[in-house]
Parts: C-alpha cells; structure tokens; sequence
C-alpha cells in the first residue's frame, strides 16, 4: 500500500458511514486516526448523536468484529472479560470468553459503572490482552475500545479515574446537528423509532483485514523530524506548568500524540509531519488528560481554552 491507496482508503470509509450517518465528519476522520495509531477512542455526547449507530457503521465498513457491552452499575469485571466455568461433563474448566474478545469494543455508557469495573479494561487497552485466574490471553491485532459518556446525566455515574482517561487517544464531544444536518437526518431516519439496521443503507465492507494491516505498517514510514519533536515534547510540557492546570499531561500523552501526527500526515498524503498535523490534534489528545487548578474551575474554563493558549504561547516550527 502506498499513501494514494491510503487516501483512497480514508475516502471510501467516509463515504460508507455517509450512507448512514449524516455530518460527523471529524469523528470518522479521528476514529479511523485513532485505529491505525493503535489507539482507542472516548466520545461524549447528549443521549441521541448517533454514538452507537456511528461505532457500528465504522465498524461494519472496516470488516471488524464488533462487540458492545451496555455498562451498569451491577456489571461485574468477569463479565467483561470472561471467566472459567466448571463443565460438568468433562470434568475441566472452560474459559467463557467476555465481550472483549473481538477487534472493536463499544463500551456504552462506561461512566455508568464503578471503577472496579472499569479497571478490567486497563490492562487490554494498554497491553491487548486480559488475564483470568491467572493466564494471559492476548487480543487482537486490531483492537479498539470506542466507549461513550453522557455528559449531562451524572445520578448513578463514576467519573472516570485519571488512569484509565490517560489510556485513550483522543476524546471528542459530539455535538448537536445543524439545522440543516438535522433536517436531513429526519429526511433519512425519520420513519424509524428504533436503531435502523445497517445492511438496510448499503454499507459495504470496503477495507479488508489486510488493507488495515497494510495501512498500519505504512504509518511507520512516516517522517517525525527533530523539530516537531521537540515542539510536540514542548506543548505537553507546557501543561504541566501552567498556572490554570493542576495536573498536566503525561508522558504517554506526548508518544500518542507523536503517533497520531503520523497517522494524519499520512491520510493526508504526506510521508512526513507538519506542525499542523500537530496543533489539531492537540485538543482530542490532551483535554481529557488535563486537571483543572481549583480557581480555574470557579472561573469556568475549560480545558480546550488552556489548550488554545498553550497552542499560541509555543512557537511552532517553520
């Protein structure tokens, strides 16, 4: 595969989830970013912005298996990643595979559960494998867990622990339709009260197992100079001393965004970084990572504007 090829890959993936989904542009381009970076995906938005229907679409025009747990405040981490039954008729333990065992994860409302629940999860978004009673099985390649909060409802919600936040990618608030979006997504949906079905728009499964993999390994041919490193490395670093942020990125934060850049200049058509790759994914990166001072919060700033401050403090490189 050569960058035409992935451009071409890029195109016929919007053009699939367009069959279904209206608008939403940015979230497949930050998805198919965040699948061929090897990382994972928190989108929140009001009940009703196509979430769900968005995962599955993406994933039907990907060819990947797709599994969806609906997070409670009753699910157990078994049942996330599965457990040994006793079988009676041979005598012997059999591993019940949970719902984690497949390529793309839906989490749905994963806010809507404790943090012992949620921590089931650390340990196959970071090292893609699960480990019961004691032996590890290994997932994927490709694995993503896409999980989904609603930001408005929070009776009965655990905020996410900073350790498991610091393990996605990119975090995207999905906001509501313009007036004209919204008036064709009435002209499509309109005659449906429930989730329409995928195969009733013509969705095809345009990218196979191996066109992904072939795109995954082009990526690694992307150029990063010494310059954008060091003004990658600089911006993150910036978090961790400004005086609106108690709490800064990690260092993890800088290798996926380094990744992601990659990632970008290639669906750009590009074998190599510019700072602009750089400057827009500093938000979807950074802003679920960062802890806001206490009188930042009284004064109402959000984690986007320190962002956009630190983004026009650090120089970028011409």
């Amino acid at each position: 595969m050569d960058l035409e090829a992935l451009q071409s890959l890029r195109v016929s993936v919007k053009q699939q989830v367009a069959k279904v989904i209206v608008g939403q542009e940015a979230a497949v381009d930050l998805m198919l970013t965040a699948l061929l970076a090897d990382g994972h995906m928190l989108l929140e938005g009001v009940p009703g912005t196509a979430k769900t229907l968005l995962a599955r679409t993406f994933a039907t025009c990907l060819s990947m298996a797709f599994g969806r747990i609906q997070f409670t405040p009753d699910l157990m981490p078994g049942d996330v990643i599965g457990t040994n039954v006793f079988n009676f008729q041979t005598n012997a333990f059999v591993l019940t595979r949970g719902p984690v065992f497949t390529q793309l994860l839906l989490a749905d409302e994963i806010n809507r559960t404790p943090p012992k629940t949620q921590a089931a999860l650390l340990e196959a978004m970071q090292e893609r494998s699960v480990t019961i009673d004691g032996r590890s099985h290994p997932l994927g390649p490709p694995f993503m867990v896409l999980a989904t909060q609603n930001p408005i409802e929070q009776q009965g919600t655990y905020p996410l622990p900073e350790a498991q936040l610091d393990r996605f990618l990119f975090k995207l608030t999905l906001a509501y339709p313009s007036r004209a979006e919204e008036m064709a997504i009435v002209a499509r949906h309109g005659s449906n009260t429930i989730m329409p079905r995928i195969s009733e728009f013509g969705v095809e499964a345009t990218v196979t197992p191996e066109a992904l993999a072939a795109a995954r390994q082009l990526i690694v041919a992307v150029r990063l100079n010494d310059d954008i490193v060091a003004y990658i490395v600089d911006l993150v670093r910036a978090t961790r001393e400004h005086s609106s942020l108690q709490f800064g990125a990690s260092p993890r934060a800088t290798n996926m965004l380094a990744s992601a850049a990659r990632v970008l200049a290639a669906l750009s058509g590009r074998d190599f970084v510019i700072p602009d790759d750089v400057k827009f994914l500093v938000a979807p990166t950074l802003r679920h990572r960062l802890v806001l001072a206490p009188g930042a919060e009284m004064e109402g700033l959000r984690a986007d504007e320190v962002l956009a401050q630190i983004v026009d403090q650090i120089a970028a490189p011409r």
